[in-house]
């Protein structure tokens, strides 16, 4: 009786090692000017005639994302809504079971949530950066304000800065979704990731699209392309002292901002600041793109 125990015993702890092992931890990262269809305002604001229809894209695309890594074995999931006003995705067509950040300001800006414990970072409906000529709605965290964000004199799209983000906590960016030009320049930068390229890029305004329905099925294919070859992947880590420059259009940023301890002005229209780490460099980009002395509450 004794043997018999000790026997089941070690079957069960070993399933319950070998569960704990297939375990899998999910962070998605919701962008909206990479979603299929979108390419003016009309589709990306409260204001815009198309917006309302455009959430739901936004939120089918996130929803194909993650019945696919759920098929791939995704056993937790942590979604960001990190377009706009933080508050697009539709709540009662996502699964009830995932958890969603909304709304801002977050320190770690368009990747609030991650840590360590995550295995794998999908960017869905990302764009092109601000230093990028080719793109619809390229532009890097502040499409009204910004001219260039570099860091270690490195042109970052949104994609490189949430990927840095994530590779300080050890947590590989394996799969995107967005148009032709954000696809060349995320894999330019974080090597061989899986991109499902929902649009080609005719201009700032202007694409040749998948429909909704052909890009739910394209980034439904390239997430379990992703998390099927999870060990290919590694962490796009940035070595610090980190060196974050900002260009704003205006003068006037630029100046005021120099007067915080720690922030060098360059030239007129860009400032400096060293970080230890991204989580340091992201809460300032944070602070620099959403302080107003009238803020409220």
């Amino acid at each position: 009786m004794r043997i018999l125990a000790l026997t089941i015993g070690l079957v069960l702890s070993s399933a319950a090692a070998s569960s704990a092992q297939e375990a899998l931890k999910v962070y998605i990262s919701a962008d909206m000017e990479g979603v299929a269809g979108t390419v003016t305002s009309d589709q990306l604001g409260p204001s815009g005639f198309e917006y309302q229809r455009f959430r739901e894209v936004m939120t089918r695309e996130v929803l194909a994302a993650i019945e696919a890594a759920r098929a791939a074995g995704a056993t937790e999931i942590l979604v960001s809504d990190s377009h706009g006003n933080g508050e697009n995705l539709l709540l009662d067509l996502l699964p009830q079971d995932i958890q969603l950040v909304r709304s801002w300001p977050r320190p770690l800006m368009m990747m609030q949530g991650i840590d360590d414990t995550f295995d794998a970072v999908l960017l869905i409906g990302y764009h092109a950066s601000t230093a990028n000529p080719r793109g619809v709605r390229a532009h890097t965290m502040s499409s009204a304000n910004l001219t260039a964000l570099r860091i270690n004199g490195v042109d970052m799209p949104e994609a490189g800065v949430s990927a840095a983000i994530a590779g300080d906590f050890g947590v590989p960016v394996v799969m995107l979704s967005g148009d032709d030009a954000i696809g060349e320049e995320a894999t330019a930068l974080l090597g061989d990731i899986e991109t499902a390229v929902t649009k080609w890029s005719y201009g700032f305004h202007s694409a040749r699209t998948l429909l909704p329905e052909a890009s739910y099925r394209l980034i439904g294919e390239r997430v379990r392309a992703a998390l099927g070859r999870l060990g290919d992947f590694r962490p796009y880590r940035l070595q610090g002292p980190l060196a974050l420059d900002l260009s704003f259009k205006n003068y006037m940023p630029a100046e005021l901002l120099s007067y915080l301890p720690g922030v060098e002005r360059v030239d007129s229209h860009t400032i400096r600041y060293r970080g230890r780490d991204m989580s340091e460099i992201s809460a300032f980009i944070e602070f620099a793109t959403s302080y107003r002395v009238d803020l409220t509450p």
